[in-house]
């Protein structure tokens, strides 16, 4: 953040979100399969000060740019700054750098656009099949093999493999 503050110069505010600040609830699976596999995302424990300071700030911006990383993480992130922090779509847009030198960042607030609802949906996907698949089997393994474990939708296929040619065995 200080880096890319010194590439723009004073005219523009700086704040690093560090990475998400909304998840899926650990407690509950968080998705609604009756309603299309609705996310029931909540802010991360922790982030509350700092969605108060970036809210604040961008209320007195006269434009946001979302500037996280330039893959389908870093667009849902932008995506959940968008809706948390109730962002304005007139004033608000997407930047995306592949490195972070002063050419590229003055290239990439020259050139914004919107996020990218596909790669949101992506990440969206992605993390709700994590859920789907670990918040049953976690606990299967945790009872079975070892507390603490956890399965997603890679360590599950990778998990069927395993049996199955132990089985052939």
């Amino acid at each position: 953040a200080l880096t890319i503050k010194g590439y723009l110069g004073t005219n523009y505010k700086v704040i690093a979100s560090v990475g998400h600040v909304r998840d899926l609830p650990k407690s509950t699976l968080g998705v609604d399969i009756e309603n299309g596999f609705d996310a029931h995302y909540i802010n991360i424990r922790g982030k509350g000060d700092l969605i108060r300071e970036i809210r604040k700030e961008a209320k007195a911006a006269n434009k946001v740019f979302l500037a996280t990383d330039p893959d389908r993480e870093g667009e849902a992130i932008s995506w959940h700054l968008y809706e948390t922090l109730g962002l304005n779509a007139d004033k608000t847009r997407r930047i995306v750098c592949l490195e972070i030198t002063k050419p590229a960042i003055l290239e990439a607030i020259n050139n914004p656009r919107q996020i990218d609802m596909n790669l949101v949906g992506a990440q969206q996907a992605r993390r709700v099949l994590d859920r789907l698949v670990g918040f049953e089997l976690s606990p299967v393994l945790w009872r079975k093999v070892q507390p603490r474990l956890s399965a997603g939708r890679v360590q599950s296929v990778a998990l069927r493999l395993i049996v199955d040619k132990e089985r052939e065995i």
